[in-house]
């Protein structure tokens, strides 16, 4: 039989982190996940995680070639290879994230954060095939963004380009994690949809499924349930967060001019509940001239499997430089 050749993709989530082994074709044959327990230390971290791989394994039932390790985190310095104040994991200022995995895995490591990741998945396995311009949101805990130009990834002086998620809607809005107030992912992620909801129930008092739940049986799942259902506060939720998404989308494209932005993540799986109104609105705040030039797209591919494929196709783009 013969020898196939395979990389691990790892993606790290601030609640749970998913590993699988890919091919060059982008198929994902064999995956797995662990809870990434923010508290646990990065050493004490990756002893679980290389844990699970190694059991994984065993069920790789044909001979392969493991080429590289590709790793998407939160805040992760592409050219350092360290992870660096991550929020909500405990794992200090800095860590060289990329040299304890390879500590243990001698394959090439390459590590990027998380929406860069999407985006060099979305460009090799996805949607965006061919395409020189465009940009990925990763929307669920937080808001991340990953930014093609000229058909190469866009990292910046300082190798942290495209925070889209922390730009500012209003400075003196609600408190981020990062220190700032009032940052787009506060409006536009899992918890910022929630808080709108509960914002809404408060100010209106129209009649809601919402208001039969605790505050904390309020979810974004319920929120988009009910919203399917046509409840007037959940659509409200969802028109409220459309709106400032498409504003600061717009504000985006004056930058770059992608030809297509595509969202990913938990809350981008509400599909036309969030794209249809978000796509409105950003061609109602655009500048003239980009108006029609820009598609608002969910992600190609596989949502089980768009992390993994991210993070493997960062270590594939560098195998096959």
């Amino acid at each position: 039989m013969q020898t196939k050749d395979l990389v691990l993709g790892i993606d790290i989530g601030g609640t749970n982190t998913a590993f699988g082994f890919v091919d060059r074709q982008g198929v994902v044959v064999l995956s797995g996940a662990l809870p990434t327990q923010p508290r646990d230390s990065a050493d004490a971290f990756i002893a679980r995680l290389y844990d699970h791989i190694e059991a994984s394994k065993r069920g790789l039932v044909f001979p392969y070639r493991l080429c590289g390790i590709g790793i998407g985190a939160p805040n992760a310095h592409h050219s350092r290879g360290t992870v660096e104040n991550p929020p909500n994991l405990n794992w200090g200022q800095k860590v060289d994230f990329a040299a304890l995995i390879r500590h243990r895995c001698p394959p090439p490591v390459s590590i990027t954060n998380d929406a860069n990741a999407a985006a060099l998945g979305e460009m090799l396995f996805g949607g965006a095939r061919g395409m020189q311009h465009f940009m990925v949101l990763t929307i669920g805990t937080g808001l991340g963004s990953g930014i093609v130009v000229d058909g190469r990834l866009v990292y910046g002086a300082s190798g942290f380009a495209g925070e889209l998620g922390h730009t500012v809607v209003d400075p003196d809005g609600r408190p981020c994690s990062c220190g700032k107030r009032g940052c787009l992912e506060t409006y536009v992620s899992a918890p910022g949809l929630v808080k709108t909801a509960l914002e809404l129930l408060e100010s209106q008092h129209k009649a809601s499924g919402l208001r039969d739940m605790s505050h904390k049986e309020i979810t974004s799942q319920k929120i988009f349930e009910l919203a399917g259902g046509g409840d007037v506060l959940a659509l409200a939720a969802f028109d409220k967060t459309a709106r400032i998404l498409g504003m600061k989308l717009a504000d985006a494209v004056a930058h770059t001019s992608p030809e297509v932005i595509f969202l990913t993540g938990g809350v981008s799986r509400a599909g036309d509940l969030l794209l249809k109104p978000a796509q409105t609105y950003m061609n109602t705040f655009l500048f003239g001239v980009y108006r029609g030039t820009v598609k608002l797209l969910p992600s190609a591919l596989p949502p089980g499997e768009s992390a993994i494929l991210g993070a493997a196709a960062l270590i594939w783009s560098e195998l096959t430089l």
